[in-house]
């Protein structure tokens, strides 16, 4: 027996997908609370350990989180000391400031080493190895080069290595005299922002970075000069001027230099017994791999606009399925990267509105008015997108380009449809019976019928017809056209 199957209610499909959207994002916002490494009691029953951490990429809020878990994880073990193995580039500001709070913040004394050999500590790595309790690097390593740059425009996970200085030009000042001022320093007016804001950002760094050295007792004129020059220096010579404090080829080398080595923990000396540790490592799990790649600024944006845009393609085609529920998931995923992000909430509404506008334009077409004013909003909201005091952070210029070129694309082809469209002669509607052409039904001089599209229809003539004349219609006036002869007349 066979049933009838219901219509498909729009309306319906419509609500059960916002409510499956609703439902995913409350859940996003149940965020557990960031653990506190003050509160929570130690282990007391694990053996002596040393933990490693090892971050080998840019700095950024995965990092953050990662080093945040693992300081966690020292302290609930009990460990005696924590390994930070480290190789990077430099990386987001925020990022590194939050993760310097922990360091210092950590009862477990926190080793910082740059390694394995052919290593580097750059720009924010130089900041976290001066924070740190213990700083210590392998043979053929380096660090330096902390000077502030704008990261992201160029695609990629954030670069923070800063360009070379250029040279040196003949010292002002006295033999061998080193001045760290604006002013009598060539090399550091080579490398002085010339804007306001990239001075004020500059003058931030070298206050931050001679806190953290005077802080742990090491070289604070090197510091501002790593800073306001980009200098770097080798392994050897970071230990000659008192940068770091060890320099180790590996993990037994270290620990055997670090015994016995005095550090202040939170306002507190405490001697280190790095003897016969226990080697632990803590690995990032899938939560950290999978913030690694959302919270790149650029994968962000693009899960942002694919969620957007997803979302809308369900919404207008109930039913898909497909598109609202990859929509929903790369929205969430992006919501949740930009809130560790440092978002420009300017940015991210016009973002919204120019998507807005240009979806708009689809549905009431103004001529372009709407798609046009939705491009520009859509460029200057993905431009300002992470423009916040303190971050360095922007979206790639070329990936900027590429969306707004598509999404022009979509526009300037719904907008020639509609010109196509408004020079297309009438195919519905009584307007399209002006200029169709039917056939006299019976012989009439003034009053009569004609047969056009199917149908007989009362027609007024100004001259006599006869059955099976062809009939242009000129005119309609209610339901009676108005017609003139269109060919030759039976005789």
């Amino acid at each position: 027996m066979w049933m009838k199957q219901p219509a498909r209610n729009p309306g319906s499909a419509r609500i059960k997908t916002l409510s499956l959207l609703l439902l995913a994002l409350g859940s996003v916002l149940l965020v557990q609370a960031e653990p506190d490494l003050t509160t929570a009691g130690p282990d007391k029953s694990k053996d002596r350990t040393a933990l490693i951490l090892s971050v080998k990429d840019a700095i950024s809020p995965a990092s953050n989180d990662y080093i945040h878990r693992g300081l966690k994880e020292a302290f609930d073990r009990n460990a005696e000391v924590v390994i930070l193995r480290l190789d990077t580039p430099g990386g987001l500001d925020t990022a590194m400031r939050e993760i310097i709070q922990d360091i210092i913040a950590s009862p477990v004394p926190v080793i910082t080493w740059v390694a394995p050999s052919g290593a580097r500590a750059a720009s924010a790595g130089t900041y976290m190895l001066y924070a740190s309790h213990i700083a210590a690097m392998a043979p053929g390593t380096n660090l330096g080069a902390a000077t502030p740059v704008q990261i992201g425009g160029g695609g990629g996970l954030p670069d923070m290595k800063p360009s070379a200085p250029e040279p040196k030009k003949k010292p002002e000042k006295g033999e061998g005299e080193e001045d760290s001022s604006d002013e009598d320093t060539s090399a550091g007016e080579s490398a002085a922002p010339a804007d306001a804001m990239g001075k004020k950002v500059l003058n931030d760094s070298i206050a931050y970075i001679r806190s953290l050295a005077e802080m742990r007792g090491r070289n604070v004129e090197w510091a501002e000069q790593a800073v306001r020059e980009a200098s770097s220096i080798s392994n050897d010579e970071a230990l000659q001027l008192g940068v770091i404090d060890i320099v180790a080829g590996n993990i037994d080398d270290l620990l055997a230099k670090a015994n016995g080595w005095e550090v202040n923990v939170n306002g507190i000396n405490r001697m280190l017994d790095t003897s016969s540790l226990f080697i632990e490592r803590f690995e990032p799990d899938w939560r950290n791999r999978l913030l690694a790649v959302i919270t790149n600024p650029n994968v962000a944006y693009i899960l942002m606009m694919i969620g957007m845009y997803g979302l809308f393609f369900e919404f207008v085609n109930p039913g898909f399925v497909l598109p609202g529920v990859i929509g929903a998931i790369c929205l969430l995923l992006a919501l949740y990267a930009l809130q560790i992000l440092p978002v420009n909430y300017a940015g991210l509404a016009l973002i919204i509105l120019g998507v807005m506008f240009m979806v708009a334009e689809a549905f009431a077409p103004s001529f372009g008015v709407l798609g046009i004013g939705g491009i520009i909003a859509f460029v200057i909201g993905s431009v300002i997108l992470f423009d916040v005091e303190g971050s360095n952070m922007q979206v790639a210029w070329p990936l900027i380009g590429a969306v707004s070129a598509v999404t022009g694309g979509f526009i300037l082809v719904a907008i020639r449809l509609v010109f196509t469209s408004l020079r297309k002669p009438v195919v519905s509607g009584s307007e399209q019976m002006v200029g169709s052409v039917g056939e006299v039904v019976d012989d009439f001089d003034e009053h009569g019928h004609i047969y056009i599209h199917g149908e007989n229809w009362n027609a007024v003539a100004t001259q006599p017809l006869k059955r099976g004349d062809k009939v242009k219609v000129t005119e309609i006036d209610g339901l009676t056209l108005k017609v003139e002869p269109a060919g030759e007349v039976n005789t």
